[in-house]
């Protein structure tokens, strides 16, 4: 690793800071960026994102997906982790900070559209950037892509149904098109992408122009997270310097959800016996959240100046760095897994 990765989590910090100044001083810049989307979908976030997934598309070896089904464990750890775990302990952790312990600073309509913030996290596990976890990691790029493809399937069923049952409403309106659509700007078109390019690179076993094309690239998905992270704190700059107070209250149940639910899966990992490369990336899947669609579904029903909304992306405040700090730790412990 060269200096500039080794010390990501260090730049990762200074886009947060970049994005925040620059949000408050330059409000109009990103209110122009801010008007390029559709269905809560920003184009220019998904092509940044875009940019970061698809050379990890390159590396996913599509002929050996048909091989995934010898090793279940992992996809079973994913979805015990994701729709069994996750968002019940998201909700009990909300209820319990803001219904018992922070009961006295906020009043209670405002507490239960934090909890429901909270709630909408726990039931959208990640899409987009867990790539970017497993390739830091050096997870199996193609069991990666099968455990996400899962989960976004079963997502399309399931998320309604449990958000519903946790916000205790029947009639939760899930904006079908910002889930489709996301589905398909972080997933299918890099993944099409992907396989196209590593077909034309990869020609009579001869992979020496695929590793030369995934080196130079590789400056340039560093490059599309910092701009994500930069643009999305821009976006929120507001909400975080005018409220912080919040901030800090909110920030606390989901540090321990996030790195609660990574001991949990971690250590079921450890205990299944998986490799590495499928442990870690499970994990990461299990532990980061869909934030695109749970800020989405959080303004559709409690508006966009609501608690609700205002957790989702206080959400987004805290995944990253702690993403970092799990990926350095995953790092660190490589040699618990054999």
């Amino acid at each position: 690793m060269g200096v500039f990765e080794r010390y990501l989590s260090v730049w990762v910090g200074l886009a947060i800071v970049v994005g925040i100044v620059a949000g408050s001083l330059f409000p109009n810049y990103f209110s122009i960026i801010a008007q390029f989307e559709y269905a809560q979908v920003n184009f220019v976030i998904a092509v940044l994102i875009w940019l970061m997934i698809y050379p990890m598309m390159v590396q996913i070896d599509f002929s050996s997906i048909k091989d995934v089904g010898k090793k279940p464990k992992g996809l079973v750890l994913t979805l015990v982790i994701n729709w069994l775990i996750k968002p019940f302990t998201m909700a009990f952790l909300g209820w319990l900070f803001f219904k018992v312990l922070f009961a006295e600073w906020v009043d209670p309509q405002t507490a239960s559209e934090y909890i429901a913030g909270m709630i909408l996290l726990g039931v959208a596990p990640c899409t987009a950037m867990v790539f970017v976890w497993s390739q830091m990691t050096k997870g199996d790029a193609t069991y990666t892509l099968v455990q996400v493809s899962v989960n976004d399937l079963i997502m399309i069923f399931a998320f309604a149904p449990i958000a519903g049952f946790l916000l205790g409403m029947t009639n939760i309106t899930v904006p079908w098109n910002t889930l489709l659509l996301s589905v398909l700007l972080y997933v299918l078109i890099p993944l099409v992408a992907g396989v196209i390019t590593r077909k034309k690179l990869e020609k009579n076993q001869d992979t020496s122009k695929l590793n030369q094309f995934l080196a130079a690239m590789k400056p340039w998905s560093i490059i599309g997270l910092l701009s994500t992270v930069v643009l999305l704190f821009g976006l929120q700059s507001d909400t975080i310097l005018s409220n912080p107070q919040a901030i800090v209250l909110i920030a606390i149940p989901l540090l321990i959800q996030t790195y609660g639910i990574f001991a949990i899966a971690y250590f079921l990992a450890k205990q299944m016996k998986l490799p590495h490369n499928i442990a870690a990336p499970a994990c990461m899947i299990g532990t980061s959240n869909f934030f695109e669609l749970a800020v989405a579904v959080a303004i559709s029903l409690f508006g966009l100046h609501s608690g609700a909304a205002l957790a989702t992306v206080v959400g987004v405040l805290v995944e990253v760095p702690v993403m970092l700090s799990l990926v350095w730790f995953a790092n660190r412990t490589r040699h618990w897994f054999g």
